[in-house]
């Protein structure tokens, strides 16, 4: 009894913790709210056109209704993203009108994204109550008002629905394993880079479950290309590799929110470097160079020998551990915009509060949910139109010390998590023998 009273009180000690955290967040929101109201715009660290919020939902949705999203638009989208936006958008807006003119038009549209937005906050928190009640409401709150969620919702982002069958695929809301896997399919159909958290299944020996998985996701994009009409597999690759040999430093939106080193690499590297030479110095730009290759290097080998372990052990590792480690190796490798980053908060908030390692990710968690930033280097004024005050405002941005720290702490957070794993192989292995017969066999598996 006396030890289950000493678990109780630690437990709501270490909620309290938690709660303390969300304050930055709060007060992030607040701050950027405020802003909003006196200024007509939200500020610094969101996006830097203040007239072209919601448009990564319109521009698409113009040519889900028009056509030509392979071919003019250039997506790399598969063409379930312009299905769905087709179907949560109102056509008779589109006839006539380029994306920005429809986005007066199209109330439909915009309901879409609340809707799914309030859907994917009931399901958060629904899946961290399930997990472990007394820290579900700070995590909720970080996640879903933080700034990873919110800028996704400014943008417009087609990752909202995505992340919907993200929850559904991989939380523990759904038994049913073919729903599971539909909800997987959908999901790698509407970001091609999520087949990595398939194929993790394989770490765990989930044959059936990766196979299942892997047919609805074909099953998925031919139903989908049938309805749309275009996206066959060479025009999603030609426009692939476009996109990826046509990637560089044009200007700072590339900057603005990454989810990775790369743009700041190639900033440092390529042909704008003059400007960055006489604002920091060539030593810096050299030193930057090494520290951002090293940690890229360290986080890659870090996160394989984390899969190494896993395959030996299983049963000992998380499988939300090892889908955060998949997805995080496919962010860092491509450019795929600040608020991919909510995905992998999704999983980091599924660790319990234990040892050093998964509190110290936690926190960084909580870290990046704040959206707050602290300025390096201005911007030029912009005298814009802006879509929330509707009217002209005098847009005032700069370049922020998050376009460096972020990312940063996104591969401090694989780093991290992965020695855990392989720290937790280590000690079942030396507890229960080396020799161990197929350990995989294992029925239980933690959830942390």
């Amino acid at each position: 009894m006396l030890a289950k009273l000493a678990s109780l009180r630690g437990r709501v000690c270490l909620a309290w913790i938690e709660w303390l955290l969300i304050f930055p967040v709060a007060i992030g929101l607040i701050y950027c709210l405020t802003h909003l109201w006196l200024y007509g715009y939200l500020p610094q660290p969101y996006f830097l056109d203040p007239n072209d919020t919601f448009m990564d939902f319109f521009n698409p949705a113009n040519f889900a209704h028009r056509g030509g999203a392979y071919d003019a638009y250039q997506t790399i989208y598969p063409p379930l993203s312009f299905v769905v936006l087709k179907f949560v958008s109102w056509g008779p807006c589109y006839s006539f009108n380029a994306g920005g003119e429809a986005r007066s038009c199209d109330r439909y549209g915009l309901a879409s994204l609340v809707i799914i937005y309030l859907i994917n906050t009931a399901l958060i928190a629904r899946t961290y109550w399930k997990i472990d009640r007394s820290t579900a409401i700070p995590r909720t709150f970080a996640l879903c008002a933080g700034l990873t969620t919110t800028y996704a919702l400014e943008r417009g982002n087609v990752l909202l629905f995505c992340f919907t069958c993200v929850i559904l695929a991989y939380g523990p809301l759904l038994r049913s394993a073919r729903l599971r896997w539909l909800f997987a399919g959908l999901a790698v159909n509407f970001k091609i880079y999520l087949i990595g958290a398939i194929f993790a299944q394989l770490l765990k020996r989930r044959w059936r479950w990766f196979e299942g998985a892997l047919l609805a996701t074909g099953l998925v994009y031919l139903v989908s290309f049938a309805i749309l009409g275009e996206g066959s597999p060479s025009e999603i690759y030609t426009n692939i590799t476009a996109y990826a040999g046509g990637f560089k430093i044009g200007d700072v939106a590339y900057l603005w929110y990454p989810s990775s080193l790369q743009p700041l690499s190639l900033l440092l590297s390529g042909d704008a470097l003059s400007p960055i030479v006489n604002l920091i110095g060539s030593h810096m730009v050299e030193t930057g160079l090494v520290i951002i290759k090293i940690l890229v290097a360290v986080t890659i080998v870090s996160v394989a020998a984390a899969a190494a372990a896993a395959w030996l052990r299983p049963g000992v590792v998380s499988l939300h551990r090892l889908l955060m480690l998949s997805m995080g190796v496919a962010f860092i490798y491509s450019e795929v915009g600040g608020y991919t980053q909510m995905l992998l908060l999704f999983f980091v908030f599924m660790e319990k509060w234990r040892g050093i390692g998964r509190p110290a990710a936690i926190v960084m968690a909580y870290l990046l949910s704040v959206a707050l930033d602290y300025p390096i280097s201005e911007v030029p004024t912009m005298v814009t139109d802006s879509y929330f005050a509707n009217r002209m405002v005098i847009a005032e941005y700069y370049i922020g010390i998050g376009i460096v720290l972020r990312p940063m702490l996104i591969h401090v957070i694989l780093i991290i998590l992965s020695l855990v794993t392989i720290r937790d192989v280590w000690a079942d292995a030396r507890a229960k023998g080396w020799q161990s017969p197929l350990p995989w066999r294992r029925k239980m598996e933690p959830t942390s």
